[in-house]
């Protein structure tokens, strides 16, 4: 069985356009608080100990969203993580956005662990592999 990781935020005055619905860019914003928070709270690696401890970072290498209703001033979003897929040196994410029952988005987001001074990708190290592992997604039969 495995595990979802989630975060739950309010959607704040500065997260929106005049209109009062999220402006589209902070839901990237909000996608990438979900994978630092994943990072330090599920696999025990933050950001900050991954730049300033290894010299390791995971910049993104590809992202596709889909907005499926927006979202208002005032309402809390469930954004939730799971693993769809482990590379040697990547990680693809499905990441859901969701107010109560409505989804509000659904995106696939892959990170890439790069070492920084040499601007390469790495294997990951094993201890962040085998907690990523928690996470995958079960595949269902076509």
């Amino acid at each position: 069985m495995s595990e979802t990781f989630t975060i739950r935020r309010q959607v704040e005055f500065n997260h929106c356009d005049p209109a009062g619905i999220v402006f589209y860019p902070r839901y990237f914003e909000m996608i990438s608080a979900v994978q630092e928070r994943f990072f330090a709270d599920a696999l025990g690696m933050g950001w900050d100990r991954m730049i300033s401890g290894t010299g390791m970072a995971t910049p993104m290498g590809q992202i596709d969203c889909r907005f499926h209703a927006p979202s208002r001033l005032g309402d809390w979003l469930d954004l939730s993580l799971g693993v769809k897929r482990i590379g040697r040196a990547s990680a693809s994410f499905v990441i859901t956005c969701t107010s109560g029952d409505e989804r509000r988005f659904t995106c696939q987001a892959t990170v890439i662990h790069a070492d920084l001074a040499q601007g390469t990708s790495t294997a990951w190290p094993a201890q962040m592999r085998n907690a990523m592992t928690r996470y995958l997604i079960a595949k269902t039969p076509d």
